[in-house]
């Protein structure tokens, strides 16, 4: 990687989050919101058969995908810190889930067991 993208910020780092679990037969695959210094969060439709996997304080494979293209997309332990209702706005009937990327843990892909 290069050392450029070492020095971001992970929510500077990466455009997307790539959920999979063990079960279901889709892969569900998030543009990153609210970027923060240390978080981010993935918008989730209150009807998504996934929210209810994505629990405060539970960890999962994350696949993230790097803003610069041209590297390859790397799998993080990630933590959920929220799970926040949004009910007004742009983003009625969603979800916020906040997302933290656990420092040094980065994993090898787990069978289909990782969130996206």
């Amino acid at each position: 990687m290069s050392e450029r993208l070492l020095r971001e910020k992970p929510a500077d780092r990466y455009y997307s989050a790539e959920f999979s679990i063990k079960g279901f037969d889709l892969i569900y695959q998030f543009k990153l919101w609210n970027k923060a210094s240390t978080s981010m969060c993935v918008l989730v439709k209150e009807n998504s058969r996934i929210l209810p996997w994505l629990k405060v304080g539970e960890t999962f494979n994350v696949k993230y995908y790097v803003a610069a293209s041209a590297h390859p997309p790397q799998y993080l332990e990630t933590l959920v810190v929220h799970v926040t209702k949004n009910d007004q706005g742009r983003f009625q009937g969603h979800y916020l889930v906040g997302l933290r990327i656990v420092e040094g843990q980065a994993t090898k892909p787990r069978a289909r067991m990782a969130v996206c």
